[in-house]
């Protein structure tokens, strides 16, 4: 597994220094109507508020909370852009809250998440389940599991006989995942080359099936910039037992099977299994040619080179992948600009609902940390 490869930009509601134009109110009983960009299930405002600072468009947001009742959209955090940073208009509106991005807060990059929410069930993305004794115990595996990200515990309730007791430890994706993958010519696409994970691990060496297709099975499919960073995203997920990479459509096919495995040729396709025992390094230290990665840009400067580009992207913390338009682009305007990007990769839940006798919560690994100068979150 990878989980600990990357240092993933995630941000915490601390209390730091307040930076110029930083706004950490929360409006509660009002709206943000429209400006929509994107919308995540959130079990609290606090955490719709981080999601907001991660998205790197995002500037308002609002959520709907617990006590919603008008429509199916209790629990919905919906993400906000405008042209000047700042909402059209505010109205009233009972059962929400709206706020701001604390990108302007000189957040932590390392936000620990130790709430627990009682009768609310993170609904989906479960990959094991196992017994423990309460919610404490549970919380404890998922924070010891480096593939957990959240979970759901169900208390005694005679009315689900067949999973009382059980803890469910659930999977999203933490490592940066491309939203779209495309050849294009004058440009260079990379990722960022923190240095993470262990340096007295093995590298992995390249054990592919070439020009083979592992058909069926999938349970998830990607973008990926290469058959290695398919790889990763394979090793990365509990559920994934092999993988199929598309070279002409950069498709990453993630399959889950672990009883039957069957081959076929196919020009263009690579296949493999998830490396178990080494550090992927060679998709990170990749410079693409050719290929974009549009959108999810944070901002760009102009550089020189794509080493500049990628230098520029390494040492910024908020930076997962970038974008460098040569001297040779058709795209004159853009040329010698250094796209910087990112994605959200802190924990979210696919569905957040209510539910008696159950208990939610995250995985506190990032919760160790705390210390003297660092204040964890609530």
């Amino acid at each position: 597994m990878i989980g600990g490869l990357l240092c993933v930009s995630l941000l915490c509601l601390s209390s730091f220094a307040i930076t110029e134009g930083c706004n950490r109110q929360l409006l509660q009983n009002v709206d943000f109507p429209g400006s929509d960009i994107k919308t995540f299930y959130s079990p609290d405002v606090e955490h719709c508020q981080l999601l907001c600072t991660q998205q790197p468009s995002c500037h308002f947001f609002t959520f709907h909370q617990a006590n919603w009742t008008k429509d199916d959209r209790t629990f919905k955090c919906f993400l906000k852009s405008a042209s000047s940073g700042q909402p059209n208009s505010q109205t009233p509106l009972q059962g929400v809250t709206s706020g701001f991005s604390l990108k302007s807060c000189n957040p932590s990059p390392q936000p620990c998440l130790s709430q627990v929410y009682e009768n609310v069930d993170f609904v989906g993305a479960d990959y094991t389940s196992f017994f423990t004794a309460d919610h404490e115990d549970c919380q404890k595996a998922c924070t010891q599991d480096p593939s957990c990200q959240f979970f759901t515990y169900v208390k005694q309730d005679p009315k689900q006989k067949n999973v009382r007791y059980k803890c469910f430890l659930k999977y999203s994706w933490n490592i940066p995942r491309t939203s779209s993958v495309e050849k294009k010519v004058g440009v260079v696409s990379g990722f960022s080359q923190t240095p993470t994970g262990n340096p007295s691990q093995t590298a992995c060496q390249n054990k592919f099936l070439p020009n083979t297709d592992i058909p069926g099975s999938d349970f998830q499919t990607l973008k990926a910039a290469s058959a290695e960073h398919c790889q990763a995203l394979c090793s990365a997920h509990p559920q994934c037992t092999y993988f199929t990479f598309g070279s002409l459509d950069f498709k990453c096919h993630l399959k889950n099977n672990k009883h039957h495995l069957e081959t076929k040729a196919k020009e263009g396709a690579t296949s493999g299994m998830p490396a178990r025992f080494c550090q992927f390094t060679n998709w990170l230290r990749t410079a693409y040619e050719g290929i974009d990665f549009p959108g999810s840009e944070i901002r760009f400067e102009l550089k020189d080179n794509a080493d500049q580009c990628q230098r520029l992207c390494s040492g910024d913390p908020t930076c997962q992948f970038y974008t460098y338009v040569k001297d040779n682009s058709p795209e004159s305007a853009a040329r010698r600009r250094c796209y910087l990007k990112g994605v959200i990769t802190m924990p979210a839940p696919p569905k957040v609902v209510k539910v008696t006798n159950v208990v939610s919560g995250f995985s506190t690994r990032n919760c160790a940390a705390t210390g003297p100068n660092r204040v964890s979150c609530v």
